[in-house]
């Protein structure tokens, strides 16, 4: 239950207003922590989300991203080409050519499915976010910027040092111990002396 207002001949008049401006005048002597943007660039954090950067050699055309993209935002034009075969009388391989790859930033809403479906790493967030444009028909960005903005993908965090190993690794590791030693059993035999079957 709410305890009753103390009775109103108690209260000083106009205590509120002189504790809300004592905390005005508290705040107005301390030393502003505004930064001045344009001049002051942020400090953003490691995984901060600016825009898309394209790594085209890893990108087969596969089209998981524009599929899978909520905004259709992501456009792709490819073409087949025919790959000669590798070896005299192998056979002929086609593959996919990337034309063009282009991203709306106007339609963006930067949810990373993009980059999480992509089988094959050609999609990373780089943390530049200074791309405004006077006219939104150039926020369309192509591939050629893309790449460019590629080359400001921080690099990976360093691994944790005391996760667990990888099973992959560890599944290596233990198959070449098993083989060093059988190859020390091996050596470490003596040689049969009468030199034969008896």
């Amino acid at each position: 239950m709410a305890e009753p207002l103390p009775p109103t001949g108690s209260r000083i008049p106009g205590l509120g207003l002189a504790k809300g401006l004592a905390v005005t005048l508290r705040t107005m002597t301390k030393k502003t922590v505004t930064a001045q943007y344009p001049d002051a660039q942020p400090d953003l954090p490691p995984r901060s989300r600016g825009v898309i950067g394209l790594f085209e050699e890893n990108c087969t055309v596969c089209m998981l991203c524009a599929r899978e993209c909520p905004d259709w935002c992501i456009y792709i034009d490819s073409h087949k080409e025919t790959v000669p075969a590798a070896a005299p009388g192998g056979r002929e391989r086609s593959r996919n050519v990337l034309d063009r790859f282009a991203i709306d930033f106007s339609l963006c809403m930067y949810c990373g499915i993009c980059i999480e479906v992509c089988p094959f790493d050609a999609l990373f967030w780089s943390p530049e976010f200074e791309y405004a444009e006077t006219d939104i028909h150039e926020l369309t960005h192509e591939r050629d910027k893309l790449r460019e903005w590629m080359w400001t993908v921080p690099a990976p965090p360093a691994l944790d040092p005391a996760a667990e190993e990888p099973k992959e690794i560890a599944a290596a590791r233990k198959t070449a111990e098993k083989l060093a030693a059988a190859t020390q059993a091996e050596s470490a035999e003596p040689a049969d002396p009468q030199g034969g079957d008896s």
